[in-house]
């Protein structure tokens, strides 16, 4: 892909200090390194976008499971799993 943007940014000259010793002792250029970290942060947003998404999505899906009297009451719920886990450990 060709490079033909140009960013420019300031910093502390300390921390470009120690920046640019590290990308040296890891023998790549400051560049390289900048655009991987550039990388790597896009796709954590999007991942954390595609998440949050996900997760409104499934509690869209709940409230209108449970407008649509599909749900069950939590104390049913947390009952069934206490159940569900004493069986569990008293085979054990």
């Amino acid at each position: 892909m060709p490079k033909e943007a140009v960013f420019t940014m300031k910093l502390e000259p300390e921390l470009r200090d120690a920046f640019m010793a590290e990308a040296e002792a890891s023998h790549r250029p400051a560049s390289q390194v900048v655009r991987e970290l550039m990388r790597e942060f896009v796709d954590r947003q999007r991942e954390a976008r595609d998440y949050d998404e996900f997760l409104r999505r499934k509690v869209e899906a709940g409230w209108a499971s449970m407008k649509a009297g599909l749900g069950r009451p939590n104390d049913e719920v947390e009952a069934e799993f206490a159940a569900r886990r004493k069986s569990v450990t008293s085979e054990a």
